[in-house]
């Protein structure tokens, strides 16, 4: 299933955006972590519906965390995570003019249907392009 179509399915199951970005993830990985998707609700709608930073965008930095991140105490994230959540970062403020849900949505969330569905889809595939560029294996996902 191409990546859109996969992202449009979790959609209208009513996954919110930072939970989609972390399913693609698993996903990529083959993994199946329920609980994960379930915590991922706290940073929908801007940090539990508050309107700051967007979800897809934390979603982003989580999946990204997923691959380069810390997850053991003897461990530590890896060389290339600090520079790829900067690149995805800078790549997501200079496209969407903010990191703020709030800011995009216009404070308006009859936005949400006409403005999220793109910008999700279009940030996955920002987060999971850095990470193919960083030789982190998403090819499964990445259509």
């Amino acid at each position: 299933m191409a990546l859109d179509e996969k992202i449009a399915e979790l959609l209208s199951q009513k996954f919110h955006c930072s939970q989609i970005m972390m399913q693609i993830g698993l996903d990529a990985l083959d993994l199946d972590e329920p609980n994960l998707v379930k915590a991922m609700t706290g940073l929908a709608g801007g940090l539990g519906g508050c309107g700051k930073n967007c979800g897809a965008l934390t979603g982003g930095v989580c999946m990204i965390s997923l691959f380069a991140g810390r997850g053991a105490a003897e461990g530590e994230a890896g060389p290339e995570f600090e520079t790829m959540v900067s690149e995805f970062l800078l790549w997501f403020e200079e496209t969407y003019g903010s990191a703020d849900c709030g800011d995009i949505i216009q404070g308006d969330k009859d936005n949400i249907s006409s403005t999220c569905p793109q910008l999700i889809c279009a940030t996955c595939r920002k987060a999971l392009e850095l990470l193919q560029s960083y030789g982190f294996p998403v090819e499964k996902v990445l259509e």
